[in-house]
């Protein structure tokens, strides 16, 4: 196996395990006929298994000092393809076809990526992201728990996430302090609930997971959407059936759809 120090700055944190690396492989569910996008291939570990088991892999790296190294190592592989980039940059859109994908994700990009990612959901099959545990648990969170807020809505309006096992600290170097987890997102075909502005139905989601403490009504209230009074509030409630007193962790994609499109008709 290659080697080259991890950089701090870069988040890296190499997965050493070859076995959880097989079990990212399997979780993803590659086969012969897939492309695969793989994001911080790193030390390569993972970059090869998906090779013995994909039609193509692209894999994006934004540290030079491994782009040489990646390219050496896997100079008798037909079917990589090494890309010098910061994947945050990098258009998926321009990828021939669609495709999978499969990554150990630093840390501090997880979310941006995950964003990044779905604004090219069209193009992806499904996609299998190593990422922190806490960050895994608010993104597969359901209504009515601590971790159920703006993440777990933003992703599961596009994706359905499900998390497939957690990964210990020893499985990489240097020892991250935190566990991670490895989490598969099955692209939806539609968005989860249609809305009437999608804009607007995130503005209202961000309100009411503003100041969690607060009950529904007051949380709308302080987030001052345009054109929405004290009375306007009370007969959207009425209207839809959800009690204002409510706080947001409780409610259901669907009922933020159904409140931000009342709402939204004011």
């Amino acid at each position: 196996m290659m080697y080259v120090s991890p950089k701090k700055s870069l988040g890296q944190h190499f997965l050493t395990d070859t076995n959880i690396a097989r079990n990212i492989v399997d979780a993803a569910n590659i086969s012969k006929d897939d492309t695969v996008v793989e994001i911080g291939p790193g030390n390569g570990i993972l970059t090869r298994l998906l090779a013995e088991r994909a039609k193509r892999v692209i894999a994006i790296e934004i540290d030079e000092r491994l782009i040489d190294k990646l390219i050496e190592e896997f100079g008798s592989f037909n079917n990589i393809e090494i890309i010098a980039k910061d994947a945050l940059k990098f258009s998926f859109n321009e990828i021939e076809g669609r495709f999978k994908v499969a990554a150990n994700l630093p840390y501090y990009i997880t979310t941006p990526i995950i964003f990044h990612l779905l604004e090219s959901r069209d193009k992806i099959i499904s996609m299998t992201l190593m990422m922190q545990r806490e960050v895994a648990e608010r993104v597969a969170a359901n209504p009515g728990g601590k971790d159920y807020g703006v993440l777990s809505i933003a992703v599961q309006f596009y994706a359905e996430p499900a998390m497939n096992f957690i990964v210990p600290p020893s499985a990489f170097h240097p020892r991250p302090k935190v566990e991670s987890a490895v989490v598969s997102f099955s692209i939806l075909k539609n968005r989860r609930v249609e809305v009437l502005d999608e804009e607007f139905f995130f503005k209202v989601v961000r309100a009411a997971f503003n100041q969690r403490r607060k009950t529904l009504r007051n949380a709308l209230k302080a987030a001052n959407l345009p054109s929405i009074t004290d009375n306007a509030l009370d007969s959207v409630f009425a209207k839809i059936g959800i009690d204002p007193k409510r706080r947001g962790e409780t409610l259901s994609i669907g009922e933020f759809a159904r409140l931000a499109d009342t709402l939204y008709s004011l």
